[in-house]
């Protein structure tokens, strides 16, 4: 578990003593994503992300790894279970294309098309080691940079075949080796990379890389977590691979 879960007092040190007084702020978020819901008990599924501090920051409780069409909605949370975003797979779609909503607060309809935010597709094996897409919608009240972009209107059925994405992934999510890149400039917003971490006895040694149900997530300080967390998500159910429960990662 301590490899799992940041030491929240090394982590303020290493702020701290960092390059100048403002090192904390202009600092990327780091998480660990730990793949596993926060319900805790063997075999279920979905995701528990802690921050720098050791605090948890996002979390995806239990949900059902079946094909797209029996899947329904994931709920992206906060880390006290309040409802974020709310995704949800388009069923008929040639890319496996999933869309993004603002959760819905209590006494509001489930979904309104007003509040699609952006869409996923999984891009082709020839377009350039590039794993997903993403495609903002018009409605989208939330940015991802400080720096404001427009882009065309999308449906609930997906976006026009000639808007352009707004950001892409590329690199592969299966072997926790991608980057997110803003479209308009190529910047890197968040990179996912293996966990390594060194154990409390041997603390000199060489870092161990942990099993892939435990990543590091890294988003630049103008970047967007919320819907950072939520191409994470997604890009889990896109680069499907059958799952098998595991109690912890040694």
């Amino acid at each position: 578990m301590s490899r799992i879960h940041p030491n929240a007092e090394a982590s303020r040190r290493l702020l701290r003593d960092g390059a100048g007084a403002g090192a904390a702020e202009a600092a990327p978020a780091c998480y660990t994503v730990w793949m596993r819901s926060s319900m805790g008990f063997q075999g279920t599924d979905g995701f528990s992300v802690y921050d720098a501090g050791g605090e948890l920051a996002f979390r995806v409780d239990n949900y059902s790894r079946r094909r797209k069409i029996f899947a329904g909605e994931l709920t992206l949370m906060d880390g006290h279970g309040a409802p974020l975003l709310s995704l949800r797979p388009q069923i008929i779609s040639m890319h496996d294309q999933w869309n993004c909503y603002k959760a819905p607060e209590e006494g509001q309809a489930k979904r309104a098309r007003s509040q699609q935010l952006f869409s996923v597709r999984k891009c082709s094996v020839l377009q350039n080691n590039r794993e997903a897409e993403v495609y903002m919608s018009s409605a989208c009240t939330t940015t991802t940079t400080t720096t404001t972009t427009t882009d065309a209107s999308a449906s609930d059925h997906g976006t026009t075949g000639h808007q352009s994405p707004g950001f892409w992934i590329e690199g592969c999510f299966r072997r926790r080796n991608c980057k997110i890149r803003r479209a308009h400039d190529g910047k890197e917003v968040a990179r996912i990379a293996r966990k390594k971490a060194r154990t409390p006895a041997t603390p000199d040694t060489a870092p161990l890389t942990l099993g892939e149900d435990v990543f590091s997530l890294v988003v630049q300080r103008d970047a967007d977590c919320t819907m950072i967390m939520a191409l994470v998500v997604v890009l889990d159910r896109i680069c499907w691979r059958p799952y098998t429960p595991l109690i912890c990662s040694s």
